[in-house]
């Protein structure tokens, strides 16, 4: 296994104990999980193709699915109905 994957693997069980965690201890280690996530599947990407970065994506969006849904919820409160 490539270092990216093995770090990949240390990153989703990190995700996971974080995730057992009351809510208020979990918003920094999480926010920090988020961020070294994207840094991640670029550099999966780079050292194992595109197939494995989408892959790695896949399992990023799983993880933060909530996160990343109330961010596209915030957003687009924030622009309103009929703006472009």
């Amino acid at each position: 296994m490539t270092p990216s994957v093995v770090a990949l693997c240390i990153w989703v069980v990190a995700g996971s104990l974080i995730a057992v965690l009351p809510m208020r201890f979990q918003m920094i280690p999480g926010a920090l999980l988020l961020l070294s996530g994207l840094g991640l599947i670029v550099w999966i990407g780079v050292e194992n193709g595109w197939i494995w970065s989408a892959i790695a994506l896949a399992i990023f969006a799983s993880l933060f699915r909530r996160p990343l849904i109330a961010l596209y919820r915030h957003t687009r409160a924030q622009r309103g109905p009929g703006s472009d």
